[in-house]
């Protein structure tokens, strides 16, 4: 029996009525999976593949053959708005088989999560903090909630795989299963994951149970594709360069590539070639003459089309919305600038995402990675990316979000920058958003390469949440049976017994555990404070927030309020702070005309070390690269020759005058913070270092007294000799990098940062390779080591 022939009427009555004319290759896959094995499932498929259609068709199906006692499926996803759009969606579908469908997050309302409690049924839709929250406070209901509990769907697997948030969901599956006395199969679904095999088995663990991968071979795909280059002030890059008939020819009506793409490719295969096509897409619109180029440019090609701006941080996407907003204000335009992002009020959220979904409606979304995953807010016809994203899957997460409906995919990315003086340094004058930006297209062009998930950690600060967890929802316990619980859970399998009896001991001294009379451990005052507290449920890092104000009207939150009188921006506009009640969290303030920047928090990029190497080849090739426009060809080619008269693609250190060098590592994020610390801590005294300053992950500028042949030879050495990652902390240093590390023993948290954060092995391989620029000194028969009596240590200060 086909896997059509085996799908319930109702979900056969459907595609039928959806005009499907056959099931597409996930679907026949993860039917074939689901109703032919025990084994839990990983799909990876691109956006709008049917994804979720495939996990639920045959879940469905199996429900309306034997209906669950309880909830039968519990599906989490990233965020509250992908969950509201998927319950309207399964809610269509679910409907004629009368298996209802529940959501709960911290935007439902109560009424509704009553009825689930009390006749618990179907397939509930949730996040990961409210799903702590569940276990948190309806532990006695955990049994008869989940009783029948069969599978769990989790989608966008892949924004849960690099840090706490998707260890907290593996616990939290893993806490679910032994509290209900279920294993449930897991049903993992993403559109970009870097390794499916080590995806598979994070998915897998705990369960006993084996994971189907299905390999889809899809038909290919088109992108369209661009990438302009703009100074903020000044003549532009390609302004200056000569000019062809054709160049003329794309500056006037602009140029969008169309760039074939495969999602398998055979090892001897050749790659598809990209292929330059003309695809005329002239503006619609004229911005101010005194606009920002890089923003005149979206404004004037937004007009009539329904499109999203994805920006990097929440402060840069008010900013640009505040700007696109203020050129319809001049040109006495009607506004057409949305914004869409997490410090938002949920009516502010909510009505972005139904304006997209409104076929007649040509509006334009500023917005970070909150629009970045599956939800649906109907035909996009175009995504602009505000510089470059730090990772592969961000890149195409965000262009997928376009393209539906047999349209190809399109993305136009917008690179500004200052224009570099013409005393600028060397490092200033290299392009280096735009280098980005080239790397990451062509990574996956050339090697459909996706960053790998990072799983080996050392999570204390997730130890701490999921103890106190643990303990508050199951009340008294002896320290063997909380230690079985917490450390049986496999996200801790790096943990040592010790460390979980070094983490006990310090939270029982700062009250955060009280030991009782008869030795059971307990809730402690102060820990109770912290677990009963609704920002508990989520072990991502927060900032203390101020709820803003206009009135009734609530407009979204935000950190660190600026005193009565001063202006903040939010929800795309410019208000005036008139009262803060700081006691209760609340600015109250009033809206006028203006710009101001906004401050949200800091939002650090991970950027790998493969995409770093491949800005270094984009710099040594003289490949043209058929998606640049017009000035980001002219800047790159300005970069080219920069770095190449400079030779920062020959040797990574250069002299930029007297005692000041700059170092190119080419290093990913936490293996050039592990470089700046080796250099500091381990190699400065014999050089004379100082002044050391990083634009990270890109370069280092410092001071030092030794010269170039003497910096290889202290580094190379010292990169041989022993190094513990714990040598890298600074005396006495505390790094605080997680939720929790405020609270945990500072001994944990040094060592959670130097073992799990800093990549000491790729930084000291990097360093190891640069002894070819050691150049041997005359009548040198050794290499030039020098040596002193201390035990185990070769070096002296030469200064």
């Amino acid at each position: 029996m086909d896997v059509f022939d085996r799908y319930a009427p109702f979900v056969q009555d459907f595609i039928y009525r959806n005009n499907w004319e056959s099931l597409r290759a996930i679907q026949v896959a993860a039917g074939d999976a689901i109703f032919n094995t025990e084994d839990n499932l990983l799909l990876c498929a691109s956006t709008a593949s049917g994804k979720t259609e495939a996990a639920f068709f045959p879940i469905l199906t199996l429900f309306n053959e034997d209906p669950p006692a309880s909830v039968g499926a519990l599906y989490i996803g990233p965020l509250k708005a992908l969950i509201n759009d998927q319950f309207s969606r399964l809610n269509d579908l679910c409907a004629e088989a009368e298996i209802p469908v529940w959501h709960w997050h911290g935007d439902v309302n109560q009424s509704h999560k009553n009825k689930l409690l009390k006749k618990p049924s179907g397939i509930l839709q949730i996040t990961p903090e409210s799903l702590e929250a569940l276990l948190l406070h309806k532990h006695g209901d955990i049994a008869r909630l989940f009783g029948d509990l069969r599978f769990i769907v989790v989608d966008e697997v892949h924004s849960l795989m690099r840090g706490d948030r998707g260890g907290q969901t593996l616990c939290l599956m893993e806490r679910l299963s032994r509290m209900a006395g279920v294993n449930p199969r897991r049903i993992g679904l993403s559109a970009t994951i870097g390794d499916l095999e080590q995806t598979g088995r994070f998915l897998s663990s705990g369960t006993g149970r084996g994971c189907v991968i299905p390999k889809i071979e899809d038909k290919g795909q088109v992108w369209r594709l661009s990438m302009e280059h703009f100074y903020i002030q000044g003549p532009q890059a390609g302004e200056a360069a000569t000019k062809s008939k054709r160049a003329q020819q794309m500056e006037a009506e602009g140029e969008i590539i169309d760039a074939d793409v495969v999602s398998a490719v055979k090892p001897q295969e050749a790659l598809p070639e990209i292929k330059t096509l003309p695809y005329i897409s002239p503006a619609t619109d004229e911005a101010p003459k005194a606009a920002d180029p890089g923003m005149g440019y979206i404004f004037e090609h937004t007009r009539g089309k329904k499109c999203l701006v994805f920006c990097n941080s929440r402060e840069e996407a008010e900013a640009v919305t505040t700007t696109l907003r203020q050129y319809c204000e001049a040109k006495h335009e009607p506004e057409r600038f949305l914004i869409h992002h997490g410090n938002l009020s949920v009516s502010y959220r909510q009505t972005a995402e139904e304006a997209m979904k409104d076929e007649e409606s040509y509006l334009t979304t500023v917005t970070t990675s909150t629009l970045e995953l599956g939800i649906d807010i109907g035909r996009l016809e175009r995504a602009f990316q505000m510089d470059a994203p730090f990772t592969v899957s961000s890149f195409l997460q965000r262009m997928g979000r376009t393209g539906r409906r047999d349209d190809p995919p399109e993305m136009w990315f917008v690179m500004r920058e200052d224009e570099p003086e013409a005393r600028a340094m060397l490092p200033e004058t290299i392009p280096w958003k735009l280098l980005q930006g080239i790397a990451l297209v062509q990574v996956y062009i050339e090697e459909r390469w996706v960053e790998p998930p990072v799983l080996d950690r050392l999570p204390y600060s997730l130890l701490y949440h999921q103890t106190m967890s643990t303990l508050a929802s199951g009340g008294e316990m002896t320290l063997g049976e909380l230690a079985g619980r917490v450390l049986s859970l496999s996200y801790f399998h790096r943990v040592s017994t010790d460390d979980y009896r070094v983490l006990l001991r310090h939270l029982i001294e700062i009250d955060h555990i009280q030991q009782t009379e008869r030795g059971g451990l307990i809730v402690g005052l102060k820990g109770e404070r912290i677990t009963n507290s609704y920002k508990f449920y989520a072990v991502f890092q927060e900032n203390v927030e101020y709820t803003v104000r206009c009135e009734s009207q609530e407009l979204g939150t935000l950190c660190a309020p600026p005193p009565i009188g001063e202006k903040i921006a939010i929800a795309g506009r410019t208000w005036v702070v008139e009262d803060i009640d700081h006691k209760r969290h609340t600015v109250y303030c009033q809206m006028v005309k203006g710009q101001v920047p906004a401050y949200f928090g800091e939002c650090p990029g991970d950027i790998n070390t493969h995409i770093l190497e491949r800005m270094k080849k984009v710099l040594l090739e003289d490949k043209v690269y058929p998606y640049l426009m017009q000035n980001a060809r002219a800047r790159l080619s300005l970069g080219r020759k920069s770095a190449r008269a400079a030779g920062i693609t020959d040797n990574p250190l250069i002299s930029l005058g007297g005692n000041m060098w700059a170092l190119f590592p080419w290093l990913g994020s936490y293996s050039f913070l592990a470089l700046e610390r080796f250099l500091k801590i381990k190699c400065a005294p014999y050089l004379a270092l100082k002044g050391l300053d990083s634009s990270r992950p890109y370069f280092i500028q410092f001071t030092m007294k030794a010269d170039r042949n003497t910096f290889f030879e202290v580094v190379c050495d010292m990169a041989d000799e022993p190094l513990d990652a714990m040598e890298l902390l600074y005396p006495k240093e505390v790094p605080v990098f997680e939720k929790y590390d405020d609270i945990l023993p500072e001994e944990l948290v040094r060592k959670g940062f130097a073992y799990a954060v800093l990549n000491k092995d790729e930084m000291l391989e990097r360093v190891r390779s640069w002894r070819i620029f050691i150049q041997e000194k005359v009548g040198s028969k050794t290499n030039n080591k020098i040596t002193d009596n201390t035990p185990g240590h070769h070096f002296q200060n030469p200064f």
